[in-house]
């Protein structure tokens, strides 16, 4: 984790906004703070150029920085976060934000640290903000898998009450119920999907004998660390039982 010393009058004056926005949004305390790489994008959709280019520079080590992307502090809570970059404050709620990883190599739960460098969320006002790990500090492998992990804390147990009251709940293309899992016009019962599994950046199912991708990359999936818990739980009888 890396520690600010209180150092200028800028800083100071950064903190305290940082503070006011945490505060507006009510998001509890804060307990630590990392330097990143962040980049603001306005657009509805996660750009497939820039998921592009920070797979390749988590994979192979390449310096491309999205053209952009500055120097940020972020800065976590008890029940959110903040992205301090180009002078702007960000704001994320745990039980309302949407989390994109743009880099997956292993099953995106809480518990593989290792997972995932780079993300896109969606903060309070709707707008989406990349974050990066610092290649020299290498602290993403503490920050990323906290982050999973409260959202996770946040937005499972509403989630699977939804579920328990016949909800449908979405993850961009990908949907699940109670009783099936889909996306496009493929979908399944839970008493037929016996596996779960992430194979190349895809959700792949295997179904009666055979395996079956699920929508589009997990990269372009939000929260799907907790569609994973949810999918595991039903596919294993949850409700059911």
């Amino acid at each position: 984790m890396t520690r600010r010393k209180p150092g200028t009058r800028g800083d100071e004056l950064l903190l305290a906004r940082i503070s006011a926005a945490a505060g507006r949004e009510h998001i509890g305390k804060r307990h630590a703070t990392y330097a990143v790489i962040a980049h603001t994008h306005r657009t509805a959709a996660v750009p497939v150029r820039l998921v592009r280019r920070l797979r390749a520079f988590v994979r192979y080590g390449r310096p491309s920085v999205p053209k952009g992307s500055a120097d940020a502090r972020l800065d976590l809570y008890e029940r959110g976060l903040t992205i301090a970059v180009k002078g702007r404050i960000h704001v994320v709620r745990y039980d309302t934000t949407s989390v994109f990883q743009l880099s997956t190599r292993h099953p995106p739960d809480a518990s593989h640290g290792a997972a995932a460098r780079s993300y896109l969320l969606v903060d309070a006002k709707g707008e989406r903000v990349v974050l990066r790990g610092r290649p020299e500090v290498g602290d993403a492998e503490e920050w990323g898998p906290e982050i999973r992990r409260a959202v996770i804390h946040a937005q499972l147990p509403w989630s699977w009450a939804a579920l328990g009251k016949g909800g449908r709940l979405t993850f961009g293309d990908v949907w699940l119920t109670e009783e099936e899992v889909g996306s496009g016009g493929m979908s399944a019962r839970w008493p037929q999907v016996r596996r779960i599994e992430l194979e190349n950046d895809a959700i792949r199912l295997h179904i009666n004998g055979n395996w079956h991708t699920l929508g589009p990359t997990v990269s372009h999936i939000p929260n799907v660390f907790v569609f994973f818990l949810l999918a595991e739980r039903l596919r294993a009888g949850g409700r059911r039982s």
